[in-house]
């Protein structure tokens, strides 16, 4: 049950738990994973700080006010785009808005927790007298750190993963983690579970598994390629703001393609289209938009002097 397999690399991982307890408590290690990712994150941040000729107190400060917000981000994106599945008929709304708050029932957005950074960075560089593009810059590394980190925490979950394939690095859960085939068949086309992962089950050692795109791993490397081109290039930045709109259109493009592989993206109310690609492509376009209109303010700047 706690197998995962990438079959078509030979590689068979045996106990893989979402966590441990310690007295009674169950830690998970998705939690940890994030936490971990924030101390790194600031690590990578005071380091480029410090690089730049900034105080990187002023980021510990930062991210000390980030942690909550970040936090209530990720969850209201998510419940706002998962309503139905909070919004019962016959549920008391003490039940209701319980669970939205239950955090550790699964349910957390990236663009929200980033969308939360950014108006939390904005508020606190107006008030600490700082520049808004010089910390976007400063802190995109670290961020990008983060999600690197982040999605590693939905391997341990099994979650995040796309539709079937039998591709090279097709990754294989077996059925009984979900409760077996039975409950997979009844959760065919539910937005998770597909028809195709069914009619595709491998089987090895006597257990069922379905193969499907492991996603998380998709985005992790290709934001791992994001950072290393924003490491290398952030010495020769042309202006402030530059490296966090790079992020952005690096990212949302990534976003586009892993998406559509997806098969638990929340969907736009009343229509069949995924909100995080939409959400994606504008980030791509208005990144584009951003970057040439600077380059192109720059440009003028030069030619009057």
């Amino acid at each position: 049950m706690y197998e995962i397999r990438f079959p078509n690399l030979g590689i068979v991982l045996k106990n893989v738990a979402q966590g441990f307890s310690i007295g009674g408590f169950e830690v998970r290690f998705y939690g940890l994973i994030i936490a971990l990712g924030f101390i790194l994150g600031y690590v990578i941040i005071a380091k480029e700080a410090k690089r730049t000729n900034q105080d990187p107190e002023l980021y510990l400060d930062y991210m000390l006010w980030l942690v909550i917000p970040a936090i209530l981000g990720a969850r209201i994106y998510y419940v706002l785009f998962s309503l139905d599945d909070y919004i019962k008929e016959g549920q008391s709304l003490k039940d209701t808005i319980l669970g939205m708050l239950n955090i550790r029932g699964g349910g957390l957005a990236i663009y929200g927790g980033v969308i939360a950074g950014i108006i939390t960075l904005i508020v606190f560089a107006r008030k600490k007298k700082a520049s808004i593009p010089l910390m976007l810059d400063t802190c995109t590394m670290g961020l990008l750190l983060g999600q690197i980190m982040g999605r590693w925490g939905n391997f341990f979950n099994r979650e995040a993963f796309g539709g079937y394939t039998d591709s090279l690095f097709a990754m294989a859960i077996p059925v009984e983690w979900f409760g077996g085939k039975n409950y997979l068949l009844s959760k065919v086309n539910s937005g998770i579970i597909t028809q195709e992962m069914i009619d595709n089950v491998l089987v090895a050692d006597g257990k069922e598994f379905i193969q499907v795109h492991p996603t998380f791993l998709y985005e992790s490397l290709w934001n791992l390629g994001v950072l290393l081109v924003i490491f290398l290039y952030r010495r020769h930045k042309k202006f402030d703001g530059e490296l966090c709109a790079i992020y952005i259109w690096g990212y949302g493009l990534g976003r586009v393609w892993i998406e559509a592989l997806r098969t638990d993206s929340l969907m736009l109310p009343g229509v069949n289209f995924k909100v995080s690609q939409l959400l994606a492509a504008l980030c791509v376009a208005g990144a584009s938009v951003y970057i040439i209109y600077k380059r192109m303010q720059l440009k003028g700047q030069k030619e009057d002097i």
